[in-house]
């Protein structure tokens, strides 16, 4: 791509009826931060937050306008599948090449993720306390595993497609040091982080494409999470590292986040 090292481009023929996009001035970033959203009409005050994360290179409008995340969940709600639930994607922070969802030295990516997007979001729709779901992929994986175990009171359930288990696997794909990352061992490892976790996990859910070359990691984590006795669903299926992978899959987070929330009435 003359003049650019990536470059990610929506698709057109995914409709944006429904999206909505938000910009707030974030403390943790030091600046501004932009969101998509989705609802549906008329969201109760109560309305889940599901909380998609973007891998690298990408941003905010990825999940919708890549993967039609939003269409799916709108036709999952429709059957029933999946109760009410606010999308919340914001960016990653835009650091470079990818945030990793952490903290550095002079920005704190987690907090904006897991405290101020939420926040953001239930502003929009007027809601009020509710569930807290968390999915990501690729990095967006990593940090839903990540944060999973760092905040399991706050969130009710965690799935993550294509993830990267060690923030050492990013080294790979950004091309800026990792210098001024925590290195604490809950925010480059996640299964340090699950092992770690203050209190009892929530519901677990993760896989990975049978092409991906983050295979081996995947089904590391799944065996290593086996052997300590974290619960969780793994899966493999076809397909590799990549939106056609991820936009089939969102299905499969969405209704497992459905299960969990009607079983949570």
């Amino acid at each position: 791509m003359t003049g650019f090292r990536t470059a990610e481009l929506s698709d057109p023929a995914i409709p944006a009826e429904g999206l909505r996009f938000m910009t707030v001035k974030s403390a943790a970033l030091g600046g501004r931060a932009d969101l998509t959203l989705f609802a549906p009409p008329d969201v109760p005050k109560d309305t889940p937050v599901i909380l998609l994360l973007h891998g690298v290179y990408g941003s905010h409008w990825a999940w919708a306008l890549k993967g039609a995340a939003h269409i799916t969940a709108a036709r999952l709600i429709a059957e029933g599948a999946l109760p009410p639930a606010i999308l919340c994607m914001p960016s990653d922070g835009l650091w470079d090449d990818g945030s990793g969802y952490v903290r550095h030295d002079s920005q704190d990516f987690e907090h904006w993720v897991i405290e101020e997007a939420p926040a953001a979001a239930r502003l929009a729709y007027g809601a009020g306390p509710s569930p807290l779901l968390v999915c990501g992929l690729s990095m967006g994986g990593f940090a839903a595993l990540r944060l999973a175990g760092k905040y399991p009171e706050r969130i009710a359930a965690a799935s993550a497609h294509s993830a990267l288990t060690e923030a050492a696997q990013l080294d790979t794909l950004i091309e800026e040091s990792r210098a001024s990352w925590s290195g604490a061992a809950e925010d480059i490892s996640v299964l340090a982080a699950l092992r770690s976790a203050p209190s009892p996990l929530p519901p677990l859910r993760f896989d990975c494409g049978l092409e991906d070359p983050f295979l081996p990691a995947n089904r590391a984590l799944h065996r290593a999470l086996t052997e300590t006795g974290i619960p969780h669903h793994y899966e493999e299926q076809p397909g590799g590292h990549d939106w056609a992978y991820w936009s089939r899959m969102i299905e499969a987070s969405l209704r497992f986040f459905g299960t969990i929330l009607i079983e949570r009435r």
